[in-house]
């Protein structure tokens, strides 16, 4: 789902594609704990928590960018599983059998064809990675997740796997200086 406008109000598309509900900001608010550590966390990546709208844009980035890199994880798992994985099964039903010339050969090849591919993700990814305004992204989302639990510890009625996704690995370091992406303007039909 690449049209932030074709969703429904109060609702995101979670890492498997399905569509569900944005827990209300009053469910979390109602919460004491929550509701303070919604107001620090949000000064500490200067984002209101506690406005459903703004929640729901900060969910379908964090989509995007989950989307992008899962279609590359893809592409790469292919040669990882085949020469990583595959590379066990061939070594004990073929190599074993030849010269030490030919093992030796077998091995430098196959790490290279890994670490080139491994390489290649890294270096494809980095940009995204390393850019500012999806960290910040990624950083309040992790945010969201940690304030969610929050709530649901604190009584809150929240479904046990919301908000239905994983953690990043790229979030802790929030960027003050970067640049908020608008939202998309909702395209007029003639």
């Amino acid at each position: 789902m690449s049209d932030y406008h074709a969703l429904e109000p109060g609702t995101f598309v979670d890492d498997q594609g399905a569509v569900h509900a944005i827990v209300a900001s009053s469910v979390v608010a109602a919460v004491p704990e929550a509701k303070a550590a919604a107001e620090r966390f949000g000064r500490e990546v200067r984002f209101n928590f506690l406005d459903d709208s703004a929640v729901q844009w900060m969910l379908f980035q964090r989509r995007e960018d989950t989307e992008k890199g899962s279609l590359l994880g893809c592409l790469f798992s292919i040669p990882l599983i085949v020469f990583g994985l595959g590379a066990w099964p061939f070594w004990d039903l073929v190599a074993s059998q030849k010269s030490r010339q030919f093992q030796i050969s077998f091995i430098a090849v196959d790490a290279l064809i890994v670490c080139a591919a491994l390489l290649a993700v890294v270096l494809i990814r980095r940009r995204s990675l390393l850019d500012p305004v999806v960290r910040n992204v990624r950083c309040r989302a992790r945010l969201y997740r940690k304030l969610v639990g929050i709530a649901r510890k604190g009584g809150a009625d929240i479904p046990r796997m919301y908000p239905y996704y994983g953690m990043y690995v790229t979030s802790r370091k929030f960027f003050p200086d970067a640049p908020e992406r608008p939202m998309p303007e909702r395209e007029e039909s003639p």
